[in-house]
C-alpha cells in the first residue's frame, strides 16, 4: 500500500531541536561533551523528532510517546530519557505495513484498515542508552526494556502523547528515518522543556542593526525569548543609539567574529545582505549552529500566530503600520514585525519596528523584493499593488499568486487592474464601483486627507492619496476580522505615520525639509504629488538604494521624474548607495542626470554632500519644501536634518 506524503518541515525547528541537545549535554551521566555530528532529538514535549547532521535538520516528524510521562524504570511505561544510540535497523526491505512482533516480521500486512491494537509496522529503529544507571543497566535499561521507534496503524493520532515508552511515527516517516540513520548514531530524549518563552533558544542574528534584522530580534526579546547579535556597522562606531534600543531589551551584542556563537546559541539567523565571508557565518559551519534565513524565522512566527501578511511593491510599511495602530486601539492586543519605524513605537523609547503583545494576533511586511514572500502562510494576506520594482511584474505576480495561494482564512486585494487574478473570493478596497471597501468624498489637504466610507467620515493625519488607499487595506482587513467600522475613526485620525514616509521634520526661514523613503518609481511619483499639494517648488534630491536597482529601473526612474517634475522644480542626484560587497558599479547617478537633461528637466550631480548641501542654501527660497528621498541608507535622515539646521542660520 501507498501511504499520504508528509508535510514540508519548518527549518526553524533545527534551533529547538538543538537547544534541547545542548541542555541534554549538561546531564551528569552524558557520554558527550559536545554534540554528535549525527543526531536525533526526541521532544516530548512537542511530539516531534529531528534529526541534525552537522547542525543542518535533515528531516523533523511528528511523532507520539510519554502517554506515562518520562522515567527509565522498568514496568513504567514511560518514555526513557537522557542518551541513547540505535542499536539496530530491522526491516530495511519489508513493503510498508508490514506488521512486526518482537522485531520480527509476521508475514501480516496492514493495509490502512482500522485497528483497536496498536501495531508496530514497516520499520524499527532499536535503542541503546548510554547513561549507566539512568537508561543502561538492571531496572533502567532501554534495551531490556524494548524501547524502539517504529511505524503505527494509529497515524491519525500522532501528535498526541498516545504511545507510552516507544517512539511512533508514521510509516512514510519512519521508512525515510530509517534511511537517513546508521547503528551507532545518538540519540537524545529530551527531559526538560526549554524556558524561553519561544522554546527556540538563544537565536544569534548576523547584521542585526539591520530594519528586517532588529525587527525580528526585539520581537523575540518582546516575547520573552533569547536573542543576540553583531553588526560590523556597531564595530566602527555607528548606528550607536540602535545598540543601546536592542541591548534596552536584553539583547546581547557580541563582535561580529564568530564569539556569538559560542556556547548555547541555538541557530544564526541571516539575510539575504549577509555575505559568506562574514565570520559569523564560518563560525556557524564550522561548529554546527544551524543558518536560518531571516524570512524562515518570519514564516515560523508566522504560522505560530493568526497573521496578517502585507505585500505589494508600494506602502506596505504604512499599511502595516496603520493595521497595528487601528487593531491597538481598538483593544485587539496585536504584534507587528516591520520594515519602517512606527513613530508612535519611537514615541515610547523603541526602534519602532517591532512590537510583542499577549494576542496571538500579528502583523507583518511580507517582502517580496528578496522573493521570501511565497514563505509565508498568513491567516489573512493583503495585495497592495503591483509596480515594477526589484524585479519585473511578471516575476512579482507569480509570487504573489503563490501568496495568495498560501492564505489560511481569507485576503485583500487592491482594485488596480493588474490584481484582478488575485481578487476571486477577496475583500476589494480601493477608489473604483469594484471595491468593496470604497473611499467616497475624497479630499486631501498638505498634511491630512478625510474621506466617507460606509457613511463614515475618516479623517487622516498623514498626507497623500497614496496613504488613503493604504488606509483603505487598513480598514478592509479590519472588516474582515469583525471590528466596527465606527471603531475605527478615533484610531485611523490619531495614526502617527512610518519614519522617513513623507516625514516634514520643520521648517525654517520659510522651507519645508521633508526626509522621504521614496526609492522606486511609484513611491517616487507618489511623493512627488504629494509635495506637489503644498504651494512653492520642490527641490528633490535623490539617492538611488544601489547599483543593481539603478540599473534596472533606469527607464522607469527617468520616465518618473520627466512626468512628475514640474517646470520649476529641480532635482539633485547623489551617487547611488553601496554598502559594500561584490556588486557591479557599471552605472552612475550621472547617466540618470544626463537622461533627465536631455528630456529638458533641471537635474544636477552632486558629487559630494557638502556641495549639496552648499547648492541648496544657495538656491532654495520661502515656499520652497526640500525633499530628501532614498532607501537602506541610514545617513539619509542625518543629511535631511544637516540641511534643515543650515537653513536656519543661513
Amino acid at each position: 500500500m501507498s501511504f499520504p506524503p508528509s508535510h514540508a518541515f519548518d527549518p526553524v525547528l533545527a534551533a529547538r531541536f538543538r537547544a534541547l541537545a545542548l541542555e541534554a549535554l549538561k546531564r551528569s551521566a552524558s557520554p558527550f561533551i559536545e554534540l554528535p555530528d549525527s543526531l536525533l532529538v526526541v521532544d516530548p514535549f512537542r511530539q516531534r523528532l529531528g534529526f541534525l547532521k552537522k547542525g543542518a535538520l535533515q528531516a523533523a516528524f511528528t511523532i507520539s510517546t510519554a502517554a506515562n510521562g518520562l522515567g527509565c524504570e522498568d514496568g513504567s511505561f514511560r518514555t526513557p530519557v537522557g542518551w541513547h544510540h540505535i542499536r539496530a535497523r530491522i526491516g530495511e526491505s519489508a513493503a510498508p505495513g508490514t506488521v512486526f512482533r518482537n522485531r520480527v516480521p509476521t508475514g501480516e500486512m496492514w493495509s490502512g484498515e482500522p485497528r483497536d491494537e496498536d501495531l508496530i509496522l514497516t520499520r524499527v529503529l532499536t535503542l541503546g542508552g548510554l547513561e549507566a544507571g539512568v537508561n543502561q543497566g538492571p531496572g533502567c535499561d532501554s534495551r531490556e526494556r524494548t524501547i524502539y521507534l517504529h511505524g503505527t496503524n494509529q497515524e491519525a493520532l500522532l501528535g498526541q502523547p498516545i504511545s507510552h515508552g516507544c517512539i511512533r511515527l508514521s510509516n512514510q516517516a519512519v521508512t525515510a528515518l530509517f534511511d537517513l540513520v546508521r547503528e551507532g548514531d545518538a540519540l537524545v530524549v529530551a527531559d526538560k522543556d526549554l524556558v524561553d518563552g519561544l522554546g527556540l533558544g538563544r537565536l544569534h542574528f548576523a547584521g542585526v542593526a539591520g530594519s528586517g534584522m532588529s525587527a525580528l530580534a526585539q520581537f523575540v526579546a518582546m516575547k520573552d525569548g533569547q536573542a543576540s547579535g553583531s553588526d560590523r556597522a556597531f564595530e566602527g562606531g555607528q548606528r550607536i543609539e540602535t545598540r543601546h534600543s536592542l541591548e534596552a531589551l536584553g539583547i546581547k551584542i557580541f563582535p561580529q567574529d564568530g564569539s556569538g556563537l559560542k556556547g548555547n546559541c541555538s541557530a544564526l539567523v541571516v539575510s539575504t545582505a549577509v555575505e559568506d565571508t562574514v565570520p559569523d557565518l564560518a563560525a556557524a559551519r564550522a561548529l554546527g549552529v544551524p543558518v536560518l534565513h531571516r524570512s524562515e524565522l518570519l514564516a515560523h512566527f508566522t504560522a505560530t500566530h493568526r497573521t496578517i501578511a502585507v505585500t505589494g511593491t508600494s506602502g506596505k510599511s504604512t499599511t502595516t503600520a496603520m493595521l497595528f495602530e487601528l487593531l491597538r486601539g481598538t483593544g485587539w492586543d496585536p504584534s507587528v514585525i516591520t520594515g519602517g519605524d512606527l513613530r508612535v513605537l519611537q514615541a515610547e523609547g523603541l526602534l519602532g519596528n517591532a512590537w510583542g503583545d499577549a494576542s496571538d494576533l500579528l502583523v507583518i511586511e511580507a517582502d517580496e523584493s528578496d522573493g521570501s514572500v511565497v514563505r509565508y502562510h498568513p491567516a489573512v494576506g493583503v495585495v497592495l499593488n503591483l509596480q515594477k520594482d526589484h524585479k519585473d511584474e511578471a516575476e512579482v505576480a507569480g509570487m504573489f499568486r503563490e501568496f495568495v495561494h498560501n492564505i489560511r482564512e481569507s485576503s485583500v486585494v487592491g482594485d488596480a487592474e493588474n490584481l484582478s487574478e488575485f481578487r476571486a473570493g477577496a475583500t476589494v478596497f480601493g477608489f473604483g464601483q469594484k471595491a468593496h471597501v470604497r473611499a467616497e468624498q475624497v479630499k486631501t489637504g498638505i498634511d491630512s486627507s478625510q474621506f466617507c466610507l460606509d457613511n463614515i467620515i475618516f479623517e487622516l493625519n498623514v498626507p497623500g492619496l497614496h496613504n488613503v488607499e493604504n488606509a483603505l487595506a487598513a480598514l478592509a482587513v479590519c472588516r474582515t476580522l469583525g471590528v466596527p467600522m465606527g471603531d475605527l475613526v478615533a484610531p485611523l485620525r490619531d495614526f502617527k505615520g512610518v519614519s522617513r514616509r513623507f516625514q516634514v521634520l520643520g521648517q525654517a526661514n520659510g522651507i519645508t525639509v521633508v526626509d522621504d523613503f521614496g526609492h522606486n518609481p511609484a513611491k517616487i511619483a507618489a511623493s512627488l504629488r504629494t509635495a506637489h499639494l503644498r504651494v512653492g517648488r520642490v527641490l528633490a534630491v535623490f539617492q538611488p538604494h544601489g547599483f543593481g536597482p539603478l540599473r534596472f529601473l533606469r527607464t522607469e526612474l527617468l520616465e518618473t521624474f520627466a512626468a512628475e517634475l514640474s517646470s520649476t522644480d529641480q532635482l539633485w542626484m547623489l551617487e547611488a548607495f553601496y554598502a559594500g560587497g561584490t556588486t557591479s558599479r557599471d552605472i552612475s547617478s550621472v547617466d540618470l542626470v544626463r537622461d533627465l537633461q536631455a528630456k529638458g528637466c533641471v537635474a544636477t550631480f552632486a558629487d559630494s554632500r557638502d556641495e549639496l548641501v552648499d547648492s541648496l542654501l544657495h538656491e532654495a527660497r520661502t515656499g520652497d519644501l526640500i525633499l530628501i528621498m532614498g532607501a537602506r541608507d541610514p545617513s539619509l535622515t542625518e543629511l535631511a536634518k544637516e540641511i534643515l539646521a543650515r537653513l536656519a542660520t543661513r
